[in-house]
């Protein structure tokens, strides 16, 4: 057991870089993933379809293909990138910021999926007698809907901060592999694979990789069903 926590500065800091990326990924998506869900679940417009596929297109593409095209629209040198460094100081390219968007780019069709069908399983008719309450639509949402797709909203945070936790190819791709800056434990793997004698500590970051998931996953499980045993109750 020692020699799994053995582990060297770089590995460490691999470990707490992907934590935070995944965490800060996760977080930053979250209220654009509900908005596009709510969109996508109940809005009629024309373009609804292309939306649709511009949102799974990261599911559909190569990643180093989406780490590429976030690349040459978020690079020092790309039309946002610039943008945002010249106005804003945010520079993507290179920085863990960079491996924050990637990842986010990413798990964002997961978290999308998941928040729109628990949208689409609402019920309306609630939210219809709460409006013929007197409730506004603001209100509807915040106590109607929101509580009811509450469960959907979990299950997709954790499967985008699962997803960011073992992004590679598009977050080499855009900010490269640069330890203590944007080297995750998937690149600290790999860089481990690459050289004589890696293997220890390329397994060891596998197992750490593995437990942290795996606790994801379980704590999303019970967050989720002591949510539907309130809902029940109440």
């Amino acid at each position: 057991m020692n020699w799994l926590l053995d582990l060297t500065p770089d590995e460490w800091n691999a470990v707490r870089l992907s934590i935070k990326v995944a965490t800060v990924a996760m977080l930053a998506s979250l209220p654009a993933g509900i908005a596009v869900a709510f969109l996508l679940a109940r809005g009629r417009f024309w373009g609804k379809t292309l939306l649709n596929g511009v949102v799974h297109l990261p599911l559909i593409l190569p990643p180093v293909v989406t780490g590429y095209l976030l690349l040459l629209a978020f690079g020092r040198r790309g039309p946002a990138g610039a943008f945002l460094a010249e106005h804003f100081g945010i520079v993507f390219s290179f920085r863990w910021t960079g491996a924050a968007l990637a990842c986010g780019v990413m798990g964002f069709p997961l978290m999308v999926r998941a928040i729109r069908l628990s949208i689409e399983a609402v019920d309306r008719k609630l939210e219809a007698a709460a409006g013929t309450l007197g409730a506004n639509p603001a209100w509807v949402f915040a106590t109607i809907t929101l509580p009811l797709i509450l469960p959907g909203m979990i299950a997709g945070a954790i499967l985008s901060f699962a997803k960011a936790m073992g992004e590679f190819g598009a977050t080499i791709t855009f900010v490269s592999n640069i330890p203590n800056e944007t080297q995750t434990l998937p690149s600290a793997i790999y860089t481990f694979t690459q050289v004589p004698g890696g293997d220890e500590g390329a397994l060891r970051l596998t197992l750490i990789s593995i437990v942290i998931s795996m606790g994801a996953l379980v704590a999303s499980e019970v967050l989720a069903r002591r949510l539907g045993r309130r809902m029940d109750i109440e």
